[in-house]
């Protein structure tokens, strides 16, 4: 007999019946590691829409995401704010075109910022983008750090290089996102990781890890790397941000 008809047998009977041994309680082994807490991403909600430097908010700390159109950004980003629809994601690559602030309260927020390395943008919209994401990137000073999102199967191609060297040179930390990491076998998603971090191994404050959106892998990895940086002691600036008007 099998076990579902054990348990409605035993759910029919007549006989006083435990509801614990009909219903075992689930062990939080049990349990998804990322579930097993309440993350602080969990809170995330989106703020605004910005398009030019002189629009940005007002915040004490920033995580920006960056990466290759269609290389996963918008999925992490759900999956670590365990929220479906929360960033657009889109089959169409290039749609992320403006700069996009999810607040996480306290004034901390994650930042979603358009995507790189889709030719069929218009010339005249990406120029506008790598204009935005330079000045962005080099000087704002409430972004503490940035997260690069790279497809696991294509990862550190000429365009990523490029990010990863220029950012390095602000001093602020990169964490290296593996993403669709379940497109590859355990073998090729080991062989992968180790590739990554000897490549970036003389980069300064560069972390990597894997991730799934799929299946829900490293999610706690990269809750842990984020809220690291965000819940660190302020530190005092030693001189004003530089402020754009374009």
């Amino acid at each position: 007999m099998s076990a579902l008809q054990t348990r409605d047998k035993r759910w029919f009977s007549l006989k006083p019946v435990i509801l614990t041994e009909v219903f075992p309680p689930v062990r939080s082994a049990e349990f998804p590691e990322y579930l097993k807490t309440m993350s602080l991403f969990q809170k995330l909600r989106f703020h605004i829409t910005v398009n030019h430097m002189r629009d940005l908010p007002d915040t004490r700390r920033e995580i920006a995401f960056v990466g290759r159109s269609n290389a996963g950004k918008s999925s992490a980003l759900n999956t670590l704010a365990n929220h479906v629809r929360l960033a657009y994601v889109s089959k169409t690559p290039g749609r992320t075109q403006h700069i996009n602030y999810f607040s996480l309260g306290d004034d901390l927020y994650l930042v979603d910022l358009p995507g790189y390395g889709y030719a069929q943008v218009p010339v005249a919209v990406r120029a506008h983008w790598e204009k935005l994401l330079g000045q962005y990137l080099q000087t704002r000073r409430a972004l503490i750090g940035l997260v690069l999102i790279m497809d696991s199967r294509h990862p550190l191609k000429e365009l990523d290089w490029n990010m990863l060297n220029w950012f390095s040179s602000t001093g602020k930390p990169v964490h290296l996102v593996l993403t669709k990491s379940d497109k590859l076998t355990r073998q090729e998603s080991a062989k992968v990781l180790l590739q990554v971090k000897d490549a970036v191994a003389d980069l300064p404050h560069c972390s990597v890890q894997l991730f799934s959106s799929l299946k829900k892998q490293g999610v706690k990895e990269l809750d842990d790397a984020l809220s690291k940086w965000l819940l660190e002691p302020d530190v005092e600036p030693d001189e004003d941000e530089e402020v754009f008007d374009e």
